[in-house]
């Protein structure tokens, strides 16, 4: 019997609004998805991802608040 430990983690993206985006770590990438949008595409790293979901926000909006889940 072999043992195989699969990464799924989340987090999500709070603005003032609400969610405003999410990020699910899967195997060796981050996927993110935005609201409205679906999935956008999958990255290398947290950080990277992150960075995907504040540059799909409106101008002039600040940083979204990001929470693991």
């Amino acid at each position: 019997m072999s043992t195989t430990t699969q990464t799924d983690m989340r987090w999500v993206a709070y603005g003032p609004a609400g969610v405003v985006g999410m990020i699910r770590h899967v195997g060796d990438e981050f996927r993110v998805a935005i609201p409205d949008r679906g999935e956008i595409g999958a990255y290398p790293t947290l950080e990277v991802a992150k960075g995907a979901v504040v540059s799909h926000q409106r101008p002039g909006s600040g940083r979204p608040e990001f929470r693991r889940v």
